[in-house]
């Protein structure tokens, strides 16, 4: 096994029995297969993300990297222990986040719920207080007055910063966080992406990352790996993920629909009129169109686009040509976008 590596999955498969109704009584079994062979690998002190939408396969990957879940299919490893039969090693070296809100008593504050959670993890004496103050320090909690505060009181950025110090208690080599910053505000959001960069630059730690965020992913990542419904698609840097695209361009198109307008159908139809992939942002007044379209051909499909807009009666606003962006990656490697 190379040492550089961290985390490698092998064509890692995992499986789900679920039922679904027919008619009002009867319902039939039906397998929904999550992972389909997935493999990658993440370097020691680099940020990886896992990139994808909502069901893509995102959660289940990292809970078997976590020990959480075992694969049907396939092999994992976390710093060269197998996640199955080494499941015991595999914990002592990692640092878990799956969630910022659960997990924690609402009755303690956070000191008390780290020194509860370092106990279990058999830290104690100075070293469990000299730890905890570390990390209050370290994530800032100190400063927002929350360190003695019950965590019930807790804003959202809080428990985010309290979940991330639980992770980091016993200074493991690897963590694994599933969307760290999601629901947070923006300030509290960037002081957690700059701290992650921290960890892994400056620390050497391992950090694996799962987002839909892709302007998160972006800034971030060393590295990402782009997974939907089940499969990975491509693993690069950003860079070379955009080079993927790098004879593309993206056509923005501001608009406002209007009442009563099926989205997915004026999507459908711009698809086929220009046979580029295409994606609507919803905003609360204007939305963005965006194609990613081949530069040679921009002046031709911005002009079938326009006139299918006006056809549905669509008030544009704005109309930009960009260079392609990781979202841009996305939309052209799946055919479709709409996180």
């Amino acid at each position: 096994m190379n040492t550089n590596i961290a985390i490698e999955a092998i064509g890692l498969v995992k499986r789900y029995m679920t039922y679904e109704r027919i008619g009002l009584f009867r319902r039939r079994r039906r397998v929904v297969e999550a992972l389909k062979g997935i493999s990658f690998n993440v370097r020691k002190g680099e940020v990886f993300g896992l990139l994808g939408p909502n069901g893509a396969g995102k959660t289940t990957t990292v809970k078997i990297l976590a020990t959480l879940l075992l694969p049907d299919q396939g092999t994992a490893r976390v710093m060269g222990y197998d996640v199955v039969e080494e499941a015991n090693e595999v914990r002592k070296v990692i640092g878990v986040s799956l969630t910022v809100e659960k997990g924690f008593f609402w009755k303690l504050t956070g000191r008390e719920n780290l020194k509860y959670f370092g106990m279990l993890y058999g830290l104690d004496g100075q070293a469990l207080e000299r730890r905890v103050n570390e990390l209050l320090k370290m994530l800032g909690l100190d400063d927002l007055g929350a360190s003695d505060k019950l965590y019930e009181e807790y804003s959202l950025g809080m428990k985010a910063r309290l979940s991330l110090a639980r992770a980091l208690l016993t200074d493991p080599p690897v963590l694994i966080l599933d969307e760290p910053t999601l629901g947070l505000d923006p300030p509290s959001a960037r002081s957690l992406r700059e701290l992650l960069v921290r960890l892994a630059h400056e620390q050497g730690k391992t950090v694996l990352v799962t987002t839909h965020n892709m302007f998160e992913a972006e800034i971030i990542c060393d590295r990402v790996a782009i997974i939907n419904e089940g499969l990975i698609l491509a693993v690069d840097t950003v860079k070379g993920l955009k080079k993927k695209v790098a004879e593309d361009v993206s056509l923005e198109i501001g608009l406002i629909l209007p009442a009563k307008i099926s989205s997915s159908e004026l999507l459908e139809k711009i698809r086929s009129a220009t046979g580029c992939p295409c994606t609507l942002l919803h905003g609360e007044e204007m939305h963005k169109l965006k194609i990613v379209a081949p530069s040679e051909e921009v002046d031709e499909v911005t002009a079938l686009a326009l006139r299918l807009l006006h056809d549905y009666k669509c008030k544009v606003r704005r109309v930009d040509v960009k260079e392609p962006s990781l979202e841009d990656v996305f939309i052209k490697l799946t055919g479709r976008g709409g996180f």
